[in-house]
C-alpha cells in the first residue's frame, strides 16, 4: 500500500474513533479502493475492484451500506448526477472545511472538489427558502470541461 494511502486510512481510522464509530476492516478496504481510484466509481465498480484487490466478494448492497457509513463520516462523497463515489480530498486536513462542491469534466470524467464559503452557501440557501422551496442537499455539481481537455 502506498504511503499516502496509508496516511489517509490512518487518519480515517482516527476520525472514526473520535466520532465513536468503528471503521471495520471491510469498510477500510472499501475506502482504500475509493482512495486509490483515479476517477469516481459506482458501487458495482467498487465491488469489482474490491474482489480483484482482496480476493473476496461483497454484495453491492453491502458496498452501499459501507459507502453510506463512509459518507456519513465525511470520508467519501457521492456525486448525485452520476451515482458515483470519490474520497474526500480533505481527510488528512485538520482545519475547518468549506461546503464541498464538485467540478466534473464531461470529457475525461475527472472530478475536482472545491469548497464554497459557508457564508455564500447560507446566503444562497436563505434566498431559496424565500421562494418557499427547501433544499434537500447542500451539494452542487458543476459540469463542464477541465483545462487539460480544453487544451487538447
Amino acid at each position: 500500500m502506498k504511503t499516502q494511502t496509508k496516511q489517509i486510512l490512518d487518519r480515517a481510522q482516527t476520525i472514526c474513533r473520535d466520532a465513536g464509530v468503528r471503521l471495520t476492516e471491510k469498510r477500510k478496504r472499501v475506502l482504500q479502493v475509493v482512495i486509490q481510484a483515479k476517477e469516481p466509481l459506482s458501487a458495482y465498480q467498487i465491488a469489482d475492484a474490491y474482489r480483484e484487490e482482496h480476493g473476496e466478494s461483497l454484495s453491492v448492497m453491502s458496498i452501499y451500506r459501507m459507502l453510506n457509513f463512509l459518507k456519513e463520516n465525511n470520508l467519501v462523497h457521492r456525486l448525485e448526477t452520476t451515482n458515483q463515489y470519490l474520497s474526500c480530498s480533505h481527510i488528512t486536513c485538520d482545519h475547518q472545511h468549506e461546503v464541498p462542491q464538485f467540478l466534473i469534466c464531461d470529457h475525461c470524467q475527472g472530478v475536482s472538489e472545491v469548497g464554497i464559503r459557508k457564508e455564500i452557501f447560507n446566503e444562497l440557501n436563505e434566498n431559496i427558502k424565500g421562494t418557499g422551496f427547501q433544499m434537500a442537499r447542500q451539494q452542487f455539481e458543476f459540469h463542464g470541461t477541465c483545462d487539460h481537455c480544453r487544451e487538447q
